[in-house]
């Protein structure tokens, strides 16, 4: 209704139509940056720069100013939110590069099944528009706050996006394996986009039919726009099937949790 008030008020072209364009042009930045600078993501940065061992931590930068660009709802809650932030280096007066593409935590799962003396990796393949591609990668989600139940979202994406059923119980969170210093999460793409993921294994056996009925199935919410494909394939050959960095930093947490004897043993 916005804009097409917005239109029509623009081809008449009096000044009092232009004047009241301008004040709700105004207004509707206002509520956009409002919106922007009281949602979880935006606090969570501002929370991580104020840490011990945040880029204000020592005393050397600072923040200027904030400008918000852009703000994507998903339904009532902000889903995706961009922004500049102006740090100074105190000591040069420089100016340190802070373009935020702002998209908070997530989870990713890799689901290994042993099968006849194989283990096989479950991965699903999505379309990718960012890259222009369909990707395969872990079966992965975007938790809808700082306080989610990470676990169960992992299970619940897992199951959503592969109709595999898992126990909690059963998870292992490999990034807990890494020094505390790090926040146990990884970063895929810390240099412009916040994204912080807990990525979690899942060790089970099945019968060869399982990984049959896997192959090729056709998942997702596809009210959400999700068209997802399941992919089962040989653990060992894992590592050269995909580009997905998700895929690759858990093969990488795995085989030295596994090297440095830090999982718990298979359960049957």
């Amino acid at each position: 209704m916005g804009d097409n008030l917005v239109e029509c008020l623009e081809a008449e072209g009096t000044f009092e139509s232009r004047l009241y364009i301008s004040r709700l042009s105004c207004f509707i930045v206002y509520c956009c940056c409002r919106i922007a600078i009281e949602c979880t993501l935006f606090k969570q940065w501002l929370k991580n720069i104020q840490t011990e061992t945040g880029l204000l931590s020592n005393g050397a930068m600072s923040v200027r100013q904030v400008i918000i660009q852009g703000v994507d709802m998903f339904g009532n809650r902000v889903g995706f939110l961009k922004f500049k932030a102006d740090v100074i280096d105190k000591e040069t007066g420089s100016k340190v590069p802070g373009i935020v593409f702002a998209r908070g935590p997530a989870v990713a799962v890799l689901i290994l099944l042993e099968s006849d003396g194989e283990t096989y990796a479950v991965l699903t393949e999505q379309v990718r528009v960012p890259v222009g591609k369909l990707i395969l990668e872990l079966p992965a989600g975007m938790l809808d706050d700082d306080k989610g139940d990470v676990v169960g979202t992992a299970v619940r994406e897992v199951e959503e996006e592969t109709g595999l059923h898992l126990n909690l119980d059963d998870l292992v969170d490999l990034t807990a394996f890494l020094d505390p210093s790090t926040g146990c999460r990884v970063f895929p793409s810390p240099g412009g986009c916040d994204e912080e993921i807990g990525l979690f294994l899942y060790r089970g056996s099945v019968d060869k039919e399982i990984i049959k009925q896997l192959q090729g199935k056709q998942t997702g919410l596809r009210d959400h726009g999700e068209m997802i494909r399941v992919h089962v394939v040989p653990y060992k050959n894992l590592w050269r099937m995909t580009a997905d960095a998700k895929v690759l930093m858990a093969i990488a947490l795995y085989e030295m949790a596994m090297r440095d004897g830090l999982l718990p043993p298979l359960k049957n």
